[in-house]
């Protein structure tokens, strides 16, 4: 069996831990002590044996003000039967299933001077997910969608302004990409954007643990899953982002709009009622002297129209009756929480990566998933290592966790928007996952990937499930 399949979790996470332990044990003892410098400031630290751009199948502008750039990512995903004496609405279903999810992007941009810029992108998602993305706080795929009542037609999943302020005379190279398509930026900046965007573009960036394209896949390794950060369905909300930038350091700001209701698709459009704020501060130094490495702590407050859990539980015990957290008149309540990311080279093929969140788990879940504290440790390898540059494989753990409100809630049968098994019997949700990402040819890479799930849906009573993974990934 896979990491003690049907042991305890006390004897299955001590399996996760040696697994990783000897991971970079084995990795340690192999690699090139020599390390990199830094990447430039307001940027993660990468290895420079990792690939400079990722290749694609078609060569992109260069020393021109224009952007055009896509990619394409499909991962089939399935599950065996699993043990579940019983399964409510919102549960992982206990059979055989497999699903395939698609996300198609354009990304174009206009560099219009060398201080301002707009960018466009537009989005196809679809396919399906595992028992249509019920049941996990820590889901298997941050590709899919949430809601498979949404349109399938293409959509504006990014539309931003970028207004670069020099504060120093000194330039830095900076690397042309999607989201910034300036050939150098001046040392100390101030950068403001507004439009439309995802958070984790500016916030919680992990060089090893933050892209579903090349990386792992499940949502509380790719982000914090206890930052409930402002989004609509499809993971895009409408804002503006001041991000400061020093040599070593930075310090970004964001004020965005939040759904109606919880993984909603229409945004409220009253920011002095339904608003979200979040702050994060960068340290490009890391934990290991003399190793490049970031240090980022996150804070986020958000108001919105949430329904609280402790009140729901007292009024359906009241009344005899299933609690449901959006029953409740409108009021605005208030969620906040805390965050920290942190990633160091290792060696000169291996970075670790590290994130801790916490939020006061009192309002309802509502914009991201059901995590109220979480942490995850992993490491990223770079193909370097073996000789095929643009390769990099991965492992992560991660142990998710609700506050003791939200458990009674989810006992007494009630629902979240991700999670309800119609009743609880508690334990951390824990999650191993593993991948190796290979390039075939021009921009086409091809990544099998393993997850295995300890009480799913914070759940002793059902799992544990493996997912294995297959992941067709395209560069254009």
């Amino acid at each position: 069996m896979f990491f003690g399949l049907h042991l305890g979790w006390y004897r299955t996470r001590n399996a996760y831990r040696l697994a990783a332990c000897a991971f970079l044990l084995a990795a340690a003892t192999q690699v090139s002590a020599q390390d990199p410098p830094v990447s430039s400031p307001g940027s993660v630290a990468i290895t420079t044996d990792s690939p400079d751009a990722n290749e694609s199948m078609f060569p992109h502008f260069k020393d021109t003000r224009f952007w055009l750039s896509g990619q394409a990512n499909f991962i089939l995903q399935a599950h065996p039967d699993f043990h579940a004496p019983y399964s409510g609405l919102h549960s992982l279903s206990p059979y055989y299933e497999k699903g395939t999810s698609r996300l198609m992007t354009l990304y174009t941009g206009l560099r219009v001077n060398n201080s301002i810029e707009f960018l466009v992108d537009l989005e196809e998602a679809g396919g399906t997910a595992l028992t249509a993305g019920f049941g996990l706080a820590g889901n298997t795929n941050l590709d899919i969608v949430r809601n498979p009542s949404l349109s399938k037609a293409p959509y504006i999943g990014r539309a931003m302004f970028h207004k670069v302020f020099a504060l120093s005379d000194d330039k830095i190279e900076n690397q042309r990409n999607p989201l910034s398509l300036f050939e150098d930026l001046p040392r100390r900046r101030l950068e403001f954007r507004i439009g439309k965007f995802s958070m984790p573009d500016f916030f919680d960036i992990n060089s090893v643990g933050s892209d579903t394209h090349f990386q792992f896949t499940n949502w509380t390794t790719d982000n914090n899953g206890a930052w409930d950060y402002a989004a609509d369905t499809r993971g895009y909300t409408v804002g503006a982002v001041l991000d400061f930038e020093d040599r070593n350091w930075g310090l970004r700001f964001a004020e965005a709009l939040l759904p109606k209701v919880a993984n909603g698709i229409d945004l409220v459009w009253k920011p002095w009622q339904v608003h979200a704020e979040n702050f994060e501060f960068e340290l490009r130094r890391g934990p290991i002297p003399q190793r490049p490495g970031v240090i980022r702590l996150l804070a986020f407050t958000n108001s919105a129209n949430m329904g609280d859990y402790r009140i729901q539980v007292i009024d359906a015990a009241e009344s005899n009756t299933t609690p449901d957290i959006t029953d409740h008149l409108w009021q605005i309540r208030r969620k906040y929480g805390f965050g920290i990311n942190v990633q160091q080279n290792v060696s000169r093929y291996l970075t670790a990566f590290a994130r801790f969140g916490w939020n006061d788990g009192r309002t309802e879940s509502f914009a991201y998933t059901e995590v109220e504290q979480t942490f995850a440790e992993g490491l990223g390898a770079s193909g370097a290592w073996w000789h095929r540059r643009q390769d990099r494989a991965g492992i992560a753990f991660v142990s998710n966790a609700i506050k003791k409100d939200h458990q009674n809630y989810l006992a007494a049968g009630g629902l979240g928007f991700l999670l309800g098994d119609g009743r609880l019997n508690y334990g951390r949700e824990n999650i191993l996952e593993t991948y190796y990402t290979a390039h075939v040819w021009r921009g086409i890479y091809v990544a099998p990937g393993l997850q295995h799930i300890n009480d799913p849906g914070y759940n002793r009573d059902r799992g544990p499930v493996i997912v294995p993974s297959f992941r067709l990934h395209v560069e254009f």
